[in-house]
C-alpha cells in the first residue's frame, strides 16, 4: 500500500519504501541456485500481489484511463499504477517467479508506466490523492522505487523491453527536474527526496541532483539524544528514515549517514513488546498508538547486521523474522538487487529483555521484564499501558467532572526513587463584572475576552500518578486534591478479541464494564492480566469534558474526590 492505503491487497507490502542502490547487481536468473529460500518464497508471495493489481488496471485501450491501477475505493491513482511496475519488476526480473519474463505482464507493466506519465503534471510531480498534489515528496516515494524497478527490467532480458524503459525513463527524468527544485512538507521529505535524486543520479549522472540533495543534507540529520528521528513516528517514519539515510550513504559515499540508523535501531530494540509489537504511544504522526510489527526495520537490521557484523542486530532480524515474517515481502526488490544481503548474518546475541529505559526526548519510560511489559507516556491522555505476552492493556486514562477540562495528562514523568510521578493541576475560575472603563458600547460578549475580567472563587484539583514495579507486574497509585465531590473515571482499555471475568457490564453500553470491587481478569490466548482491585461508587462514564470512549472493551472504575485508590497489574 501507499503512504494512505491505496492499495489493499492480501500480500503485505508497502509501496512506500525507498530502492536500494543497484550496485553489485548479479541477475537471478544467472545464479537462480545460490538464491536462499527465503528469498524464493518472497518472489512467490510478490507473484500474488502482482495478480491481485493486475486485477484492479484499466483494460480498455480506447479509454483515457487506460493502464492505471484502482485502489480499494475505486479511486486510479499514481500510487496503486507504480506498484503494479514496481512488482511487476521483481516478477519479470526473477527466475523463480511465474510471471518471469512474462510478455503479458510486461503489456501490462507498460500501460502502467504510460498512465504515469499521461497524469504526470508539466512540473514533474503527481498527486497523493488524499492530500497531497503536485506533490514533490509523493513524487520523491515513487522515484527512489521506480530506479529500482527500471534496472530490475532492464536485467530481466525480456523481449521488447526497451519500449518500457523509454517511457520509464521519461517518467524519471520528467520526475528528476521536480525533485531538483521543489519543497516538502516534514522532516523525513528531506530524505525521501534526496533519496530519489541519489537513486536517479546513479542512474543518469546530473549535478542538479547532487547539488539539491547536498542542499537538504546540510541541514542535519533530525536525531535526538535518545536516537528517535524529530517525527517520533517509530511503525512508519522512523523506519523510512533509517532505509533512506542507508540509500543516501551507499549512493553519495556518504557512510557517515549510517551512524545516525545505528543511533536510532540501538533505541528501537528497546521499543519492543513482548509479543514483537513495536511501542508506538510517543509518535507524532498518523501510527500514534496503531498496532504494528518490525518489518519496516528488517532491511536496516540486516543490512547493518552484515556490515558491522553486529549480532544484536542479528537477533533483532531473527525475532522479526519469527513475529512478522510475510512482512518483510515489501523489501523484495532490495534483497533482489544486493547479492550481499544474501549471506548469512552473524550469531545473535541476546536482546534486551530486562530492563527499565527512560526515554525523555520522546516522554517516555520502558519497563520490560521478559513476557511482561509496560510503558509510561507523557504529554498523552493515554499515559500507561501494560501487555502480558498477548494480553493487553492497550492505554489507561483518568478523567474528572472538572469544568468541562478534567481529562488527565502530564507534561513530564519524574523519577523518584523506585517510583514514577505524573502529575496536574487543574484551575476552574469564576468571573466577575468587566471593568466598567473598558465595557463597550454595544454589549457585544465577544468584546469583553474573559482574561480581562478579575477571578474568584477559583476552584483547583491536583492529580498525582504514582507508579511502580511490584513482583508480579506494576501498581498504580491515583491521588486528588482540592475541590471535593467531583465525579471522576478511570478506564482501563483492552485490546478487543478477549474475555473478562470477575466485572460487570454497565447497561445500554455496547462493551463497557466496571469493576466495583475485588479483581478481574482479562484473557487473550495463553495470556491473562490480572487487576485491581476495583471501585464502583457511579456509572457515570462519559463525563463531561472527557474524551470519548475508545471503540475497545473497556473496565471502569468510578468515584468522586478527594479520590485515592491503588490499582495492580500483574
Amino acid at each position: 500500500m501507499d503512504r494512505r492505503g491505496f492499495v489493499k491487497s492480501s500480500t503485505a507490502v508497502l509501496c512506500m519504501l525507498p530502492v536500494f542502490p543497484a550496485k553489485g547487481f548479479v541477475p537471478v536468473k544467472i545464479i537462480d541456485k545460490k538464491v536462499p529460500p527465503w528469498l524464493k518464497a518472497l518472489i512467490q508471495q510478490n507473484d500474488h500481489g502482482v495478480e491481485s493489481l493486475r486485477s484492479l488496471q484499466i483494460e480498455d485501450s480506447g479509454s483515457s484511463e487506460f493502464g492505471g491501477v484502482k485502489d480499494a475505493y475505486d479511486i486510479l491513482n499514481p500510487h496503486s499504477t507504480a506498484a503494479l511496475v514496481q512488482w511487476g519488476a521483481c516478477a519479470l526480473f526473477s527466475s523463480s517467479s511465474r510471471f518471469y519474463q512474462s510478455p503479458q505482464l510486461l503489456d501490462n507493466i507498460n500501460a502502467a508506466v504510460l498512465y504515469l506519465v499521461r497524469t504526470q503534471h508539466e512540473d514533474g510531480t503527481i498527486d497523493l490523492l488524499s492530500t497531497n498534489f503536485h506533490s514533490t515528496p509523493d513524487t520523491g516515494f515513487l522515484v527512489k522505487r521506480l530506479v529500482m524497478a527500471y534496472t530490475l527490467l532492464e536485467k530481466s532480458g525480456t523481449a521488447d523491453m526497451e519500449k518500457v524503459l523509454a517511457n520509464l525513463k521519461t517518467f524519471l527524468l520528467r520526475a528528476g527536474k521536480a525533485l531538483s527544485v521543489g519543497g516538502i512538507h516534514t522532516p523525513n521529505h528531506r530524505w525521501v527526496v534526496t533519496a530519489a535524486l541519489t537513486k536517479l543520479n546513479e542512474r543518469w549522472p546530473n549535478p542538479a541532483y547532487t547539488a539539491r540533495a547536498e542542499q537538504w543534507l546540510a541541514e542535519k540529520i533530525d536525531i535526538d539524544k535518545d536516537g528517535q528521528y524529530n517525527e517520533k513516528s517509530t511503525f512508519i517514519y522512523s523506519s523510512l528514515t533509517d532505509r533512506l539515510l542507508i540509500t543516501i550513504a551507499k549512493g553519495l559515499n556518504k557512510p557517515e549517514l549510517l551512524d545516525a540508523v545505528r543511533k536510532n535501531l540501538d533505541m528501537t530494540m528497546y521499543y519492543v513488546h513482548s509479543n514483537g509489537e513495536i511501542v508506538t504511544d510517543a509518535s507524532g504522526r498518523q501510527d500514534k498508538a496503531v498496532v504494528g510489527t518490525l518489518e519496516n526495520y528488517y532491511y536496516p537490521y540486516r543490512y547493518l547486521a552484515l556490515k558491522d557484523q553486529n549480532g544484536a542486530y542479528a537477533a533483532m532480524c531473527e525475532m522479526i523474522e519469527k513475529t512478522a515474517g510475510p512482512k518483510i515481502g515489501g523489501f523484495l526488490d532490495y534483497f533482489l538487487s544486493d547479492t550481499f544481503l544474501w549471506n548469512e548474518i552473524p550469531a545473535a546475541k541476546p536482546l534486551p529483555l530486562n530492563y527499565v529505559r527512560t526515554f525523555p526526548n520522546s516522554g517516555l519510560v520502558r519497563i520490560r521484564r521478559n513476557e511482561r511489559d509496560c510503558t509510561l507516556i507523557a504529554n498523552n491522555p493515554v499515559w500507561f499501558t501494560f501487555m502480558k505476552g498477548n494480553a493487553v492493556l492497550q492505554g489507561m486514562r483518568f478523567a474528572s467532572s472538572f469544568f468541562g477540562k478534567g481529562q488527565f495528562q502530564t507534561e513530564k514523568i519524574v523519577q523518584n526513587g523506585n517510583k514514577w510521578e505524573m502529575t496536574q493541576q487543574l484551575e476552574g475560575p469564576y468571573f466577575q463584572p468587566y471593568p466598567k472603563e473598558q465595557l463597550p458600547d454595544d454589549g457585544d460578549w465577544d468584546k469583553m475576552p474573559r482574561n480581562a475580567r478579575p477571578q474568584s472563587e477559583i476552584q483547583i484539583l491536583e492529580t498525582k500518578v504514582m507508579i511502580m514495579e511490584t513482583e508480579n507486574g506494576m501498581e498504580v497509585e491515583i491521588t486528588t486534591s482540592g475541590t471535593q465531590r467531583v465525579p471522576v473515571a478511570l478506564e482501563l482499555i483492552f485490546r478487543p478479541g478477549g474475555t473478562f471475568t470477575g466485572i460487570s457490564k454497565i447497561e445500554n453500553t455496547k462493551d463497557s464494564w466496571l469493576l466495583k470491587s475485588g479483581t478481574g481478569n482479562y484473557k487473550f490466548s495463553n495470556d491473562t492480566i490480572t487487576f485491581g482491585p476495583g471501585t464502583g461508587l457511579h456509572k457515570n462514564i462519559a463525563l463531561r469534558g472527557a474524551l470519548p470512549a475508545m471503540d475497545a472493551p473497556t473496565v471502569y472504575l468510578t468515584g468522586f474526590t478527594p479520590f485515592r485508590h491503588i490499582i495492580r497489574f500483574s
